[in-house]
């Protein structure tokens, strides 16, 4: 059978000999065609590759809604340790040294662990983002971010140089802008040793239609081998007393790079800086 649209129907037909109040006729007409592609989507077996990728991405969104769902379920527990020890601290106003340095402990551990399941949670929420793709100035986007980053360390005097010429690329602005405020953070948070923060960005051209852009800092580096922790949940290689922070951002980035089709690497000497190196599409 032709339909309007020149395509073909394969139609199978069936009738009732026994018609309801005996002046209507009544059948029903089956697509066979649609039957037998759901018969042979069925019997062919999937590939060992995309049983693979289906059960990873299962494992991805089980993980994701675990992380939510434990960070969102352990906050109510950490407020109320919090809030009791601050009423301690209000009726107990002449308490002991000690007492109160072990209540103090107590608070800052329980804000510490606030701010960890927050971020684990922005981390999990990461992957659902949806993207909006579309040329991107690295160059513009780039000196808006330092103009920031050098307002949040008024104390650090930072000589940037960042290249103006950089190529537009194929990215989501917000989830780009938000790898190169952690990236260019870092380089100016890790330099405060130094008279004067120097951060560098340049680019290259790539094979294959990408674009390499590459941040260099002066900083306080760190030990080659000691690399791939960077890139570990909480990890961090320097005193948190001198350097706030939760130790994500490296983590986050690379999710973001990933999800924009492109991919970020460290590299460092300690006393002597670090690099950060990210691949993008070119547009």
């Amino acid at each position: 059978m032709a339909t309007g649209r020149g395509s073909h129907l394969m139609l199978g037909y069936q009738k009732s000999v026994s018609a309801p109040a005996g002046d209507h006729a009544m059948c029903w007409l089956a697509d066979l065609l649609k039957g037998k592609e759901k018969m042979a989507n069925e019997l062919v077996p999937e590939s060992p590759l995309a049983q693979l990728q289906r059960q990873l991405d299962a494992a991805r969104a089980e993980l994701q809604d675990f992380t939510y769902a434990v960070s969102h379920d352990l906050r109510a527990p950490l407020r109320h340790i919090n809030a009791f020890a601050q009423v301690i601290a209000e009726d107990w106003p002449d308490m002991p040294g000690e007492v109160a340095g072990h209540l103090a402990t107590i608070r800052q551990s329980a804000q510490l662990l606030s701010s960890q399941l927050e971020g684990l949670t922005q981390l999990s929420r990461l992957g659902l983002q949806t993207l909006n793709v579309q040329p991107v100035d690295v160059g513009a986007l780039a000196q808006e971010v330092a103009e920031e980053v050098a307002a949040k360390y008024p104390q650090q005097p930072v000589q940037w140089q960042l290249a103006t010429d950089v190529p537009q690329v194929l990215a989501d602005a917000t989830l780009l802008r938000q790898v190169l405020v952690q990236v260019l953070d870092n380089a100016v948070k890790f330099s405060c040793r130094r008279a004067l923060a120097q951060v560098e960005l340049t680019w290259q051209t790539l094979e294959g239609g990408r674009c390499q852009i590459t941040i260099r800092d002066h900083g306080l580096g760190f030990a080659p081998e000691q690399a791939h922790a960077l890139f570990k949940v909480f990890g961090k290689l320097h005193p948190v007393r001198e350097f706030p922070g939760l130790g994500l951002g490296l983590v986050a980035s690379r999710k973001l790079m990933e999800r924009l089709g492109g991919a970020i690497r460290i590299e460092g000497l300690l006393g002597e800086g670090c690099c950060v190196t990210m691949d993008v599409i070119r547009s």
